[in-house]
């Protein structure tokens, strides 16, 4: 089973749109799993029209909570806690669990030992089935961290089942950026596929996100969406993956017919023949006639 996960320095460069028409395309010759890794703003779901098999809560960190039967009001908790999280009212003290991070310093601080670290939920991950294959997807509930943890959570479930199910394929919808999320997201996987724009800061996000391919030594693919839009930026991010090596498989044109596709909820490949589709379906024979069989160069 391979692992593939589609990436970006940032959102809204097409990620989700490429990963949908990439499922459809595969879905027709492989056995397939995908995952979406984006849990704060997950949308691959709005595309393949999954149905809901199971639906776990996610718990993260541990928030403090106050046993008013034993607090005696000292307000040494609020003394130590560095995020505002303790609020006195008339004499007592609660604990304002969106502002919580969960360091335990109140804990260990309160004399009276009115307080305890406990477990809430802060967000929920489901497996779905499509038409195209299972789905595992999340949501982390609003204000909340670790969403990290919860792209892992997601990665798992979905790897698991693709290792039972003999799937040929794992395909991870990426978080937009470089950080915890996205780190998370390209954990283990045999390719990252860069989605870029021709602009200059598509060029400095392409930039960001291959040197994180690159420090987690993922190997590395890139693709140009909306390719045909300025013809000097495109000519410049092509120089930059000649000069480090990272093979350019992809160039998708600019076409409304991409919004028309999300507005029906249908990858773009199953909505309408045309140029959009003629690009995707070329990136696909490229990825799996090349990437596939023998990886990306990284270095």
């Amino acid at each position: 089973m391979k692992q593939w996960v589609v990436l970006s320095g940032k959102g809204g460069t097409g990620k989700t749109t490429v990963v949908a028409a990439l499922a459809h395309l595969a879905a027709q010759e492989r056995r397939l799993v995908l995952a979406d890794a984006d849990v704060d703003a997950a949308n691959l779901e709005l595309l393949l029209l999954p149905r809901t098999v199971e639906t776990h809560d996610f718990f993260g960190a541990k928030v403090a909570a106050i046993d008013p039967d034993l607090c005696v009001a000292c307000g040494a908790c609020q003394e130590v806690c560095r995020f505002g999280a303790l609020l006195a009212h008339n004499g007592t003290y609660r604990v304002d669990r969106t502002a919580c991070e969960g360091c335990a310093a109140c804990y260990y601080e309160c004399p009276a030992r009115a307080i305890t670290m406990v477990q809430q939920p802060t967000g929920c991950w489901s497996h779905s089935e499509t038409s195209l294959g299972p789905l595992f997807h999340a949501r982390l509930f609003a204000g909340r961290e670790n969403s990290g943890q919860l792209v892992t959570q997601v990665k798992q479930s979905a790897r698991l089942l693709a290792a039972r199910s003999g799937a040929d394929l794992l395909l991870v919808d990426g978080p937009p950026g470089i950080g915890c999320p996205a780190i998370a997201a390209m954990a283990g996987a045999d390719l990252a596929l860069l989605v870029i724009e021709p602009s200059v800061s598509g060029l400095h996000d392409l930039e960001r996100i291959l040197a994180t391919a690159r420090h987690f030594q993922v190997p590395a693919a890139a693709c140009l969406n909306k390719a045909d839009v300025s013809t000097a930026q495109r000519a410049e991010v092509e120089a930059f993956c000649l000069a480090e090596g990272v093979p350019l498989v992809g160039a998708i044109p600019f076409d409304t017919v991409v919004t028309e596709a999300l507005v029906h909820r249908q990858p773009v490949t199953a909505y309408r023949a045309g140029p959009v589709t003629s690009a995707l379906q070329a990136l696909w024979l490229e990825l799996r006639t090349s990437l596939h069989n023998k990886g990306a160069q990284n270095s």
